[in-house]
């Protein structure tokens, strides 16, 4: 895959200026070609835009998949090329309805149509640009258009409330056999569709629901939810890796909740630990990375800001372990979202309680007080008890987290349980463009303008 991808990057502006052609190994590759963000790399993104050929892909490319990110509100633009659209993330959907036919040989969910809540696109110019599930569903509406529904036309209509409401109207009477794509927009369809219709639970909607292929967010605060949406012990739930810079890994063994990395979808990996960034041979089990590709969309050492953790070599699986940028370390805590989600699974498992959404910011500290975390909390369930669900998070994080203990000790007080109305992140999330809420952010950006959508925001 090195080979195949340095043999197209010599044909590029990209080659030359980094002497691709002169490239003969990786340790040659690495002390040659610098690492990216999006911010260093964005120059060859833009030229790409305005419709510059073989800039860091041979030919004009002229799909690009627009994602907000994480934590900030601007825009990226991540190049989407015929080739990695049908030989990466074509390539991992038909392999996803594969390795579910192997593990499930006498599922039915073929004989229905999948439900997929794409996103929206529009023409810019040459280039169409827009949300990746949405530039799927409009270049290869022959291919798919058999077993998906909806229709296009209803699929990519940018109002969200206006397409769920045309999504009851025609699939209803539809026999729908599974779901695609993120769960916290699914689920918000999936209540309408049970308003529309006065149903109780989907199976009353869709008796022959089979599967939901899911990814983008840790989908274990959801499962709760779904297992009550869906009340069937045939539902199978499927973990995917499809990011808008490329599809990496899906969960293929129903035993095993880590997912396996996907070696021939024409993606170069590399990963780093701390300063140091090795190939994947130079990987190690249980050990957290940051992800960059090398890809056939025409990015190059590109860090996508997620990081993963290895649970085997042989073959190669990972399972998903955040973002990047999502910690909270205002206060020398080192809090990452893998200490967080396991102390609010514990904290709902004690308490009756299921979480819907959440985010984690800190409150700074002031002469008179300490510092603290505020857990702005959505429940789907309330807990039996907020003063135990708080108290519970708090033994948990410190279990989990000895760097958390220590300062709870002297510099924390015990985090601040913030309790929003349920829709309140859904708004948000509409409102600013973004289709994931950031689960840990170091300032008070973000949940202070999660806030300016609540009226009353009940603290413990």
């Amino acid at each position: 895959m090195f080979r195949r991808l340095l043999r197209r990057g010599r044909l590029t502006e990209f080659g030359d200026r980094y002497d691709l052609r002169h490239i003969r190994s990786v340790e040659q590759f690495q002390s040659q070609v610098e690492t990216f963000d999006y911010e260093t790399f964005k120059p060859y993104i833009e030229r790409m835009m305005e419709g510059v050929r073989s800039v860091a892909y041979p030919g004009r490319v002229s799909l690009f998949a627009r994602s907000s990110g994480t934590t900030s509100d601007r825009s990226k633009y991540i190049p989407v090329t015929m080739e990695s659209l049908w030989w990466n993330h074509t390539l991992g959907m038909r392999d996803v309805a594969t390795v579910f036919s192997a593990n499930y040989p006498k599922s039915r969910v073929f004989e229905g149509k999948t439900l997929t809540l794409g996103g929206s696109c529009r023409r810019e110019g040459r280039n169409l640009v827009g949300d990746l599930s949405a530039l799927l569903i409009h270049e290869t509406t022959f291919w798919s258009g058999w077993f998906r529904a909806p229709r296009t036309e209803t699929a990519i209509i940018p109002d969200f409330d206006e397409k769920v409401a045309a999504i009851c109207r025609e699939c209803v009477g539809e026999n729908i056999t599974a779901f695609a794509g993120v769960p916290s927009w699914n689920l918000a369809m999936m209540r309408r569709v049970l308003e529309y219709t006065g149903k109780q639970n989907l199976l009353e909607v869709w008796p022959r629901l089979e599967m939901f292929a899911h990814g983008g967010v840790e989908f274990a605060p959801y499962r709760t939810t779904f297992e009550e949406l869906i009340p069937s012990e045939r539902m199978k739930y499927m973990e995917t890796y499809n990011a808008s810079e490329g599809f990496f890994a899906m969960a293929d063994d129903p035993a095993r909740s880590d997912m396996l990395l996907m070696l021939d979808y024409g993606t170069f990996f590399e990963f780093r630990s701390g300063t140091q960034i090795m190939p994947l041979e130079g990987v190690e089990c249980g050990k957290v990375y940051a992800v960059l590709i090398t890809s056939n969309n025409g990015l190059w050492r590109y860090e996508i800001g997620d990081t993963v953790e290895f649970t085997s070599t042989n073959p190669y699986r990972i399972r998903f372990a955040g973002r990047t940028r999502q910690y909270i370390n205002a206060f020398g805590e080192e809090l990452i979202v893998d200490n967080a989600e396991h102390a609010l699974l514990e904290a709902c498992r004690r308490t009756g309680a299921v979480v819907s959404e959440y985010s984690v910011a800190p409150c700074y500290m002031s002469l008179r007080e300490r510092g603290a975390h505020e857990w702005i909390v959505e429940f789907e369930r309330e807990p039996d008890s907020r003063e135990r669900f708080a108290e519970t998070l708090d033994e948990q994080l410190r279990a989990v987290n000895s760097d958390y203990d220590a300062k709870r000790h002297t510099t924390l007080d015990r985090q601040r349980l913030t309790v929003v109305e349920r829709g309140t992140f859904l708004a948000w999330m509409r409102a600013r463009g973004k289709n994931k809420v950031p689960r840990l952010v170091n300032d008070r950006r973000v949940a202070d303008d999660v806030l300016s959508f609540v009226p009353v925001a009940l603290s413990v």
